[in-house]
């Protein structure tokens, strides 16, 4: 049986989808939060069950029966919180649940020393992961290209200026394709063990890069304006982003510029059988 956390969450629920594709729904349990919001899944046949990382006494239950234990990664961080204590916390409860193998979605970029405090998280999770006795796999996925859009870009291409920090080349890869691969290593499983090759688009492009195809895209010239570090801050805490949002972002912009997501690999083209999608791809207006 394969337990998904996170269920209802942007990449959890794409990667049960995937699953569906690929086996039955009886192997398939989904875990989250707030199961009236899994009424889909259930309907769907797959079976859901309540699990919360910052309710450790839930996840017993949650996992049992485990043969593998899908950790789609907490954002606790986010609001302040200890996404390391989660996800030990989830590490502990699938092991105690007899699973053989514990899968966690990881980041390409996982190091202690990272300029962006979440790739900390990362890099404490796959320790924890290698000592917890079982067989694991980290998915080192790239960024989440579906960001942006709404985090980066957002009005450029009508303002005609897409104005933000220093960057450096970043493997945006999107949730679709890396659900497609979580769904095709766990349902081959021992495939990879331990950290994964990058899971990322073939490109790494800056934000000079995105500005050029949002001005190819849309007709019309829009223009890579660099911020300062701290009059972007200032910006955002203006807008009244909480502060450790305000500093996860910036220590985005301070890693990508020292390189630490220009990583690709053909590795989830190899995987989901076909080519990743691009920053371009999600970009791109829809169709009409």
């Amino acid at each position: 049986m394969i337990v998904v956390t996170g269920a209802t969450g942007n990449l959890g629920s794409r990667v049960i989808k995937e699953l569906l594709e690929r086996t039955a729904p009886e192997r398939i349990v989904a875990t989250t939060r707030d199961p009236a919001r899994a009424a889909a899944l259930v309907q769907a046949g797959v079976e859901v069950r309540h699990g919360d990382f910052a309710a450790p006494d839930s996840l017993a239950a949650a996992f049992a029966g485990a043969d593998q234990v899908l950790i789609v990664s907490s954002d606790a961080e986010r609001f302040g919180g200890d996404a390391v204590a989660h996800h030990r916390s989830a590490i502990g409860a699938a092991r105690a649940a007899g699973a053989r193998r514990i899968l966690y979605t990881s980041h390409m970029g996982a190091s202690a020393t990272s300029a962006f405090v979440p790739m900390h998280t990362h890099a404490a999770t796959e320790v924890i992961l290698r000592e917890a006795g079982i067989a694991w796999t980290a998915l080192r996925n790239g960024f989440y290209a579906e960001t942006v859009p709404s985090l980066i870009v957002r009005d450029a291409a009508s303002t005609g200026l897409l104005s933000a920090p220093a960057d450096g080349p970043v493997a945006w890869t999107t949730r679709d394709d890396l659900a497609a691969a979580a769904a095709a290593i766990l349902t081959d499983e021992g495939r990879f063990d331990g950290p994964t090759p990058p899971l990322t688009a073939s490109e790494a492009p800056t934000l000079d890069d995105a500005a050029a195809m949002l001005s190819e895209l849309h007709g019309r010239c829009v223009v890579r304006q660099v911020a300062a570090d701290d009059a972007f801050e200032a910006d955002l805490a203006f807008q009244g982003m909480p502060k450790p949002v305000v500093a996860i972002t910036l220590g985005m912009y301070r890693a990508a510029r020292a390189g630490e997501f220009a990583a690709v690999s053909p590795a989830l083209g190899d995987l989901i059988g076909r080519e990743p999608q691009s920053l371009r791809d999600v970009l791109a207006p829809p169709s009409r």
